[in-house]
């Protein structure tokens, strides 16, 4: 592990030498996702005066991406609040009229968020038959049943054995096919029905954790996850107006687009390194140069700071944790970033000139009949299409036209985000064809769809407790550096953020606000004798 202590040249005190001046921080923000900007924003509101944001994209929002197309706006990215009592997001959404056009049915309630509660899903199987509404209903009671047992792992501190392998995957799959099998009423045809149903409801649940599969997420953390109450909101005019309510206070000139981050040095007042890296910047001021932190950025410029706060996806970190950080983090926080897990959700729109379907139908559920007795919910390259779970139908079409939402997640959805428009939609097409049994359905008039997993300023959509992680290594994960308490230089000098850093409420736009804020908090707690 890296040590935090540093040469005598420094001061007892925990504070630099500028900084005892009175001299206003200089802190450092990276990504103007929602948690980046909440931090900014919270920052500037309370009298900070030298606060920078990097983004790396031309846009900000993050994972929040509105496409406006014709008189309709699709969101990429997030799309509903999850909650009201409470939670940040709705009452941003509220306060500023955001909800004035959601309709009833956009206000769904249950765990499963859906773009409208009016209406009927359709399970239908490969062979092009629907799935009788009964046993559909007596099916999802089950699973649910079975989810509820999930929860009670951590929630009640049951002990995992070890056939679950402390799996959700694993253990949904072994209990919901035990009661199937043994159901003295059921007809064979109806319980291997059931049996196929199980891997579809898997795929819509790791699409909603945004993991691989459901065997990779862990069972005894599993109930960590807190659910605000309330429904589940969608912002008729575009998620990204969130986005704009927090960015409205923050000055143009504090955000600074297209300026990629390739290293922070933190930790090295008095090092030579340093001293160094500073020369090569010849317009920074020589009280500059004995700064804790340096950004370095892709353009060659350093930026001089006391704190900076990283917003960068779990997934970001994953990959460039090595190269981003130096000296290198420490092996508690490396640990934690590799046991927590981030995956892959994708969504694919698909607009047609007029609908298929009927006008009760809310969603089509992809039910494969081979995968009754199925272990795994990995396909080959050239099955890639075998991992979408349904596309939902957006409502009302008065204002998105007839179009569906088809949801893949984990290795598949990369798959998928490698083929061309064309392919995806005649795919799609293709399968929504067999699973209807209805041969002339036409290709959509148009298609668009997401890329978070091959976005390299993303690499993934949002976290989840993977197998072998806990909620502490969420906390360690947000755990700010230099860790000793007893450190010379100045505390907080790397702070992080972002939903991954958010022990209960991580995956949500509500947990990254929330952490963007509580990194601000931090820091108006330490400089409240400059701020009064």
């Amino acid at each position: 592990m890296q040590s935090c202590e540093i040469s005598g040249d420094s001061t007892d005190d925990p504070l630099s030498s500028g900084l005892r001046r009175k001299r206003q921080p200089r802190i450092v923000v990276i990504g103007a996702g929602l948690a980046g900007l909440s931090a900014a924003k919270a920052l500037l509101e309370s009298g900070f005066t030298d606060v920078t944001v990097l983004e790396a994209t031309d846009r900000i929002g993050g994972r929040v991406q509105s496409v406006k197309l014709e008189h309709a706006t699709f969101e990429l990215g997030a799309t509903w609040i999850h909650g009201s009592h409470g939670n940040p997001v709705y009452h941003l959404a509220e306060d500023n009229g955001l909800l004035e056009e959601t309709t009833d049915g956009e206000r769904s309630v249950g765990r499963i968020s859906l773009y409208s509660k009016n209406g009927v899903a359709y399970h239908l199987t490969n062979n092009g038959q629907r799935i009788p509404k009964d046993v559909v209903e007596e099916f999802s009671d089950l699973y649910n049943e079975v989810y509820n047992l999930t929860q009670e792992f951590f929630q009640r501190g049951k002990p995992v054995n070890a056939e679950s392998q402390n799996s959700v995957g694993v253990f949904t799959r072994d209990v919901v096919r035990k009661r199937v099998k043994a159901d003295p009423d059921d007809t064979e045809a109806v319980k291997r029905l059931k049996l196929a149903m199980i891997q579809q409801y898997l795929k819509v649940e790791s699409c909603e954790s945004s993991s691989h599969s459901m065997d990779e997420v862990s069972l005894s953390e599993f109930g960590e996850w807190t659910e605000i109450p309330g429904a589940h909101h969608i912002i008729p005019c575009g998620f990204i107006k969130i986005v704009e309510i927090l960015a409205r206070s923050i000055p143009e000139s504090v955000i600074q687009l297209r300026k990629p981050v390739k290293c922070i040095h933190w930790n090295q007042s008095v090092s030579k390194e340093i001293e160094r890296v500073a020369d090569h910047n010849s317009d920074l001021p020589e009280e500059d140069k004995g700064s804790d932190v340096f950004v370095e950025c892709e353009d060659c410029e350093f930026i001089p700071a006391d704190h900076v706060i990283v917003t960068v996806s779990l997934g970001v970190l994953k990959k460039r944790h090595e190269s981003l950080f130096h000296p290198r983090l420490p092996e508690e926080k490396v640990m934690a970033i590799e046991k927590l897990g981030i995956s892959t959700t994708d969504k694919i729109f698909l607009e047609f000139e007029e609908p298929f379907w009927s006008s009760e139908c809310n969603s089509i559920q992809f039910v494969w009949e081979d995968e009754a007795e199925s272990e795994s919910l990995t396909y080959p390259e050239e099955l890639w299409y075998k991992k979408i779970c349904s596309f939902d139908v957006l409502y009302p079409p008065e204002r998105y036209g007839y179009v569906l939402s088809g949801w893949i997640c984990g290795e598949e959805a990369l798959i998928m985000e490698k083929c061309d428009d064309e392919t995806v939609a005649e795919t799609c097409t293709e399968m929504l064809r067999k699973f209807t049994g209805n041969p002339n359905i036409p290709k959509p008039r148009r298609i668009l769809r997401s890329s978070w997993g091959s976005n390299p300023n993303f690499r993934g959509s949002y976290s989840y407790t993977q197998v072998g992680s806990s909620g502490a290594d969420v906390e360690k994960l947000a755990k700010p550096l230099p860790y000793a308490e007893s450190s010379k230089t100045t505390p907080m000098q790397v702070m992080f953020s972002g939903e991954a850093t958010h022990r209960k409420y991580y995956s949500t736009t509500h947990g990254a606000v929330l952490s963007g804020q509580r990194e601000a908090a931090h820091l108006i707690e330490m400089y409240q004798h400059l701020l009064q």
